[in-house]
Formats: C-alpha cells, sequence, structure tokens
C-alpha cells in the first residue's frame, strides 16, 4: 500500500516539476509570441521607428552620405556615369537608381534624375525632401529584408527556435539595423552578404547533402557582392575561413556518393565551371590590376611594392581552410575539390555584376579593396603600411585593441551599441561552457568573437563608427545564441530572467538612442555647404554659396 501511493506521488510531482521547470524557463517566458507573430512583432516595432525617428526626419538632418547616394543616383538616371564611389557603393546606388525609376514610371517621384531637380530653394526642399524619404524607404525595405533572412538562416543552424528568435530579435535591435534602416549607406548591402555567407556555411557544413558545393558556392557569391558595395568587407571575407573551422558536427562527413568514382566526374564538371567563369570573368581582374589605371587613382601596393599579392595569399589562406575543415569533418577528396571550384565559379560570377553600370573606378576598388581604404585611412594608418618598420603596425593594432576593450567595457568608453553588453557575458560563458564540457560549443563562440574583436580592432583606425557595428553585431550575437543553445541549464536559473529582460531593454534603449538623437538635433544644414561642390558638382544646393 505504501509503494502505490509513493507511486502515485510521483506521478502527480513530475508534471508539476515539468510545470515548474516550464514556469522558470526564460526562453518560454520570452518567446510566448511564437515564431510567426514574434517576426510580426519585430517588423512591427521597427517600421514604428522608422516612421517616428526617420522616415519624417528632416532630410538634410543625415545628409552625409543620403545626398551622395541620391546624387548618384540621379545623375545615372540621367544618363551620366556613376558619381560617388569612394566605398564604392556600387549595389546602394544602383537599386536606388532603380527604385527612383520605379517609382517615377508609378508617378509617386517627380524628381528622378538630375534635370528634374529645381534650382528654386522652396522647390528644391520640396523635391529633395521626396527624393531623400523614397531613399529611406529603400533602406527600411533592405533593413527588413536583411532581418528576415537572418532569421530564416537562423532558423537552419539552432535546433530551438526559440534561440534563433532571440538571436534575431538581437540582430534587429541592433546598432547596425538602427541606424541603416533609415539612411542610405553602404555597409548594410556590404556586411549583411558576408554574414549570410557565413550563416550558410555553418548551416550546410552540419549535416551532410548530394548538392553541398552550391551552397559553397552561393555563399563565395555572396562574399563579392558584398565586397562590391563597400571594399570594408575584405575583413570580414578574410575571417571567415578561419571561423568556419570548428562548426561541423559527427553529421558533416560527406554522403555516399561522394566516395564513389561518379563523385570524381561531378568534380570534373565543377572544374570546368570554375574554368569557364574564372576565363570570362578575367578581363575585369586584368583591369583591376592594370598599374596605368591604379597609378591614376593614387592607389599604392601595399605588399612588396606589387599589387595582387595579398588577393593570393587570400585565395590561398581560402583553399588551405577548405581543405582542414575537410580533413577536420571527414569531408571527401572528391567533395572538397568540388566544393573549390565551386567557390571559384560563384566568386566570378558574382564579379560579373561590375558590367551591369561598368566603370573602371569600382572594378579596381573592388579587386584591391585594401589599398582603395589606404586612401580614405589617417596618416599614422598609411605611413605604418607603406612603412618598412613592422612594430609600427604593432603599436597601431595594439592602440585599436585597447580601444576595443575599452568600448566593449562601455564604462571606459561608453558606445551606441547594446551588444557591448552581451559580451559581458559571452566571454566568461566561453570559459564555463568550456569547463562544463561544451568544447565545440566553446571554440565556435570564441572563434566569432576573436573574428569581431579583430576587425573592430582594424576598424578603430576609421573611428569605429556606429555604421560600422553592422559587421561584428551579427557575430557577437550568433556567438551567444551558441552558448545558449549549448548550455541549456542556463536558462532555468533563478537570474536568467532578470538579467535577460535587462538585455532586452539596454538593446531597446541604446539602440534607438542615436535614432532618437539625430530625430531632435537642432543643428543646421551648414557642414553640406562644405563638401557639396565636391561631391555634387551637378547639382545646384540653393542655400549653399556659389
Amino acid at each position: 500500500m505504501g509503494r502505490l501511493k509513493a507511486a502515485d506521488m510521483s506521478e502527480v510531482s513530475a508534471p508539476t516539476a515539468c510545470k515548474a521547470d516550464a514556469s522558470r524557463d526564460v526562453l518560454d517566458r520570452l518567446t510566448f509570441l511564437g515564431w510567426s507573430r514574434g517576426l510580426t512583432a519585430i517588423v512591427a516595432g521597427l517600421a514604428i521607428s522608422f516612421l517616428l525617428f526617420g522616415y519624417f526626419v528632416t532630410y538634410w538632418r543625415n545628409a552625409d552620405m543620403d545626398f551622395m547616394v541620391i546624387y548618384s543616383a540621379l545623375a545615372m538616371n540621367a544618363g551620366k556615369p556613376q558619381q560617388f564611389m569612394d566605398h564604392t557603393a556600387y549595389l546602394t546606388i544602383l537599386s536606388l537608381k532603380s527604385w527612383f525609376a520605379l517609382l517615377h514610371d508609378l508617378g509617386l517621384l517627380d524628381a528622378w534624375t538630375l534635370p528634374a531637380m529645381p534650382t528654386d530653394a522652396a522647390a528644391f526642399d520640396v523635391a529633395m525632401t521626396h527624393a531623400v524619404r523614397a531613399g529611406r524607404v529603400l533602406a527600411f525595405l533592405i533593413a527588413i529584408g536583411s532581418v528576415l533572412i537572418f532569421a530564416g538562416l537562423s532558423r537552419l543552424i539552432f535546433r530551438d527556435w526559440r534561440v534563433a528568435w532571440l538571436a534575431t530579435l538581437a540582430f534587429a535591435l541592433s546598432g547596425g539595423i538602427a541606424v541603416h534602416s533609415r539612411i542610405l549607406r553602404s555597409e548594410l548591402v556590404a556586411a549583411c552578404p558576408v554574414i549570410f555567407a557565413l550563416m550558410i556555411l555553418i548551416a550546410i557544413g552540419r549535416r551532410t547533402h548530394l548538392a553541398r558545393p552550391l551552397g559553397v558556392a552561393a555563399a563565395a557569391a555572396l562574399c563579392v557582392i558584398g565586397l562590391e558595395n563597400k571594399v570594408q568587407a575584405i575583413l570580414l571575407i578574410g575571417a571567415l575561413p578561419l571561423v568556419i573551422l570548428p562548426f561541423g558536427s559527427v553529421k558533416s562527413g560527406s554522403i555516399l556518393f561522394w566516395r564513389t568514382p561518379a563523385s570524381w566526374l561531378a568534380a570534373a564538371i565543377a572544374a570546368f565551371a570554375a574554368l569557364a567563369a574564372a576565363w570570362v570573368a578575367s578581363p575585369l581582374i586584368a583591369i583591376g590590376l592594370d598599374r596605368a589605371l591604379l597609378d591614376a587613382a593614387q592607389f599604392h601596393p601595399l605588399l612588396l611594392g606589387r599589387y595582387g599579392t595579398y588577393q593570393i595569399a587570400l585565395l590561398a589562406l581560402i583553399v588551405l581552410c577548405m581543405i582542414a575543415y575537410a580533413a577536420i569533418w571527414r569531408v571527401s577528396v572528391t567533395e572538397t575539390l568540388a566544393s573549390i571550384f565551386a567557390a571559384t565559379a560563384g566568386a566570378a560570377i558574382a564579379l560579373l555584376a561590375l558590367k551591369v553600370n561598368y566603370n573602371t573606378s569600382d572594378v579596381i576598388a573592388v579587386v584591391n579593396p585594401l589599398e582603395k581604404m589606404l586612401v580614405f585611412a589617417d596618416a599614422g594608418t598609411t605611413n605604418a603600411a607603406n612603412g618598412s618598420n613592422p612594430f609600427a603596425v604593432l603599436l597601431l593594432l595594439l592602440d585599436g585593441l585597447a580601444s576595443v576593450f575599452a568600448r566593449y567595457s562601455f564604462v571606459l568608453h561608453s558606445s551606441p551599441r547594446p551588444t557591448v553588453f552581451l559580451t559581458w557575458l559571452i566571454l566568461p560563458g566561453i570559459v564555463y561552457a568550456w569547463r562544463r564540457g561544451e568544447r565545440l560549443a566553446a571554440l565556435q563562440a570564441l572563434a566569432l568573437m576573436v573574428a569581431a574583436i579583430g576587425i573592430d580592432t582594424l576598424g578603430v583606425r576609421r573611428g569605429l563608427k556606429i555604421e560600422y557595428f553592422i559587421f561584428t553585431d551579427p557575430l557577437i550575437i550568433l556567438a551567444g545564441a551558441m552558448l545558449l543553445q549549448a548550455l541549456s541549464g542556463v536558462r532555468l536559473h533563478k537570474w536568467a530572467f532578470p538579467i535577460a529582460a535587462t538585455l532586452f531593454g539596454l538593446h531597446i534603449a541604446i539602440g534607438q538612442a542615436e535614432p532618437i538623437k539625430y530625430a531632435f538635433k537642432r543643428s543646421g544644414h551648414e557642414s553640406i555647404c562644405e563638401w557639396n561642390r565636391h561631391y555634387m558638382p551637378l547639382m545646384t544646393v540653393p542655400w549653399c554659396a556659389s
């Protein structure tokens, strides 16, 4: 009788314990809306923020690149070549050009070319307001698309949809998205394709599939697309081959097909596709390495007095890392070769996008990204890069690293970047995961954090502006999500919900601080008159002296 009572009590207590655990599970409490409604809430929140602190803000408030990109799109719609090429912002300008033409065809935008811009002050204000607001809508749509793609790829990476949703929420509320969802800049379209390439590689690397080389080709194409819009993406691209090494699993080994003689035929087909794509793209590469064009653009070779040196080194690093990945995660020789050839084909095909609106300046910048970056670097960085003293470079890197850690502390150097608070949990979380035996998750998070810190260290030379956060915020967010998925017991800790709620509040408050600050600024448009003649020589700005 006593045994029966004990059994009955255990049956009653088990569901009660499950309910108690569910009520304590921080993931359940934070994701109560579910996946679909949760994504809808994220998009709705971004839309409200955009309308309040973006769309209706005075058109010249964020004029730095808004004006330059819009001016170039107006000029291209008038049949003139691309005007702004500093970054190069190639795809941003091209998409805005087409967006203006579409709105004009629908009768929604009159001033869609340079000749359509009035010179009268009042009429100019009205026309430019419409153009800037149209551009801001495009920026918002691109940002929303980026958030939704991030969400979809997160579902492929993380087993628990709740972790994927929280990662998407952190990305949507990050400083990078907060800025780029309301102004026209080149960083979002540059960083997100490379981040998506990384996420694709993580997803396809964890499980075997016959068409896995096609995923590698897509990732390579995305990297080149990002580079075509801003040469700074080369830093993220250079880190990607090393970052991906720990992202495998017991299911990463090749399927049976890739271990049969027939797989050599597939590898040969991939090799033929790579050779054909490289042959078609080779004239662009030759133009990009033309010494006369590079000298005319005031480029200076970065290494050994020759162009193309570090590009070859980067290609070698990619191939070596692909071979190392194959050795670590038991990928067959034929699948590895097919993936290398597929990556070559994908990158070459993406490079052909430069022919859509061909301009030599775009080509030489994309082929020589570091030299292009040095054109706009400060004097100390330029001297160190072009000098023969390696200690000068080392000192710059150490100075940048110290600055990054000061920013991550938030106390030593405040920053409008909510992801710095995630680093407070991620860095000790890596140590905790390692000690708990979750060493693969710890290595994955560590690789992502080292890449983020390294890229931010180099970004310090340009002030590590809020616009640059989009390159590394996703890496930090993915590192945190990796640890959250691996350390499942943490979400039941009594302090889990208060900490998560605090992070949620900080993400909203800090992430929206910069847009709100810009919306309520009282400064005038005098700064535009300092550069309008250089960047907009064909457009008269009525309130600037001629």
